[in-house]
């Protein structure tokens, strides 16, 4: 199989199933849901604090917005994968508005999904909005990575993350941040494995299938494209060991 990068500018906007890779039936169906997420031991909570999150309405006008239908929920969030937008890097943060604005005009109206597909945004200077609608306090269904979108949340680093492109430190961070408080409740330890049952055939995995993936994850690890990028990816491992730090975790012991 090929692996399909994401692509940048205007063409991001118009081939977005390369980075979000979302839809299943606008985030699957009941059933699919129960497929996905098995009845299993409640985990002991590791608690992480709630980082700042702008709202919705920091990014979407009346304008903008498009009439959609209710957001979905699973019980709990197990695992968070993590992208990039492809979008340009040299933007001032001021401006990361009007860049959500425009990948939520790319999939609402060029893809004619009813939200945008991840649950939040990150831009370089480390701030945080929400994105798909439901509250961010809420395991809300999303739709960025096909087949796994059920008890999972989608964070997107604002950028293009390829090999040899720094990212910003206050990035990874409020990223680590995010994750760390998303994945407490559930105890579900952001160096660890979690196991998925795939929805959607079109991810890496037929439909059907047990996937063990990590809990923080790249978008890769789930649908066959390059995202969220060789740079973002390679630092992966540090976002994971920081979630653990914010949630009170001992440190791995040294092999």
């Amino acid at each position: 199989m090929v692996l399909l990068g994401c692509l940048p500018g205007l063409a991001a906007a118009l081939a977005l199933p390369l980075c979000a890779g979302g839809i299943d039936d606008a985030a699957g169906s009941a059933s699919a849901a129960r497929r996905a997420h098995p009845a299993a031991a409640k985990a002991v909570p590791h608690t992480a604090p709630r980082p700042r999150i702008l709202p919705r309405s920091a990014w979407l006008d009346a304008r903008t917005r498009r009439a959609q239908p209710p957001p979905r929920y699973d019980d709990r969030v197990v695992a968070v994968f993590v992208h990039h937008t492809d979008t340009p890097n040299d933007y001032d943060c001021a401006d990361t508005p009007a860049v959500i604005r425009g990948l939520y005009t790319g999939q609402t109206g060029a893809r004619d999904w009813d939200d945008i597909g991840y649950q939040f945004l990150v831009d370089r200077c480390g701030t945080v909005y929400e994105g798909r609608a439901g509250g961010v306090d809420r395991a809300v269904t999303g739709a960025h990575t096909q087949g796994f979108n059920h008890r999972t949340t989608g964070i997107a680093a604002i950028g293009t993350f390829t090999a040899g492109v720094p990212v910003p430190r206050a990035m990874t961070e409020a990223i680590a941040a995010l994750a760390a408080w998303k994945l407490g409740p559930s105890g579900a330890d952001p160096r660890g494995t979690v196991r998925l049952t795939s929805t959607n055939s079109l991810s890496r995995y037929p439909a059907g299938t047990t996937a063990t993936l990590h809990v923080i994850a790249g978008h890769r690890e789930g649908y066959q494209t390059t995202c969220p990028g060789a740079a973002l990816s390679a630092l992966l491992p540090e976002i994971r060991a920081e979630a653990a730090r914010l949630q009170g975790r001992a440190p791995t012991a040294a092999p």
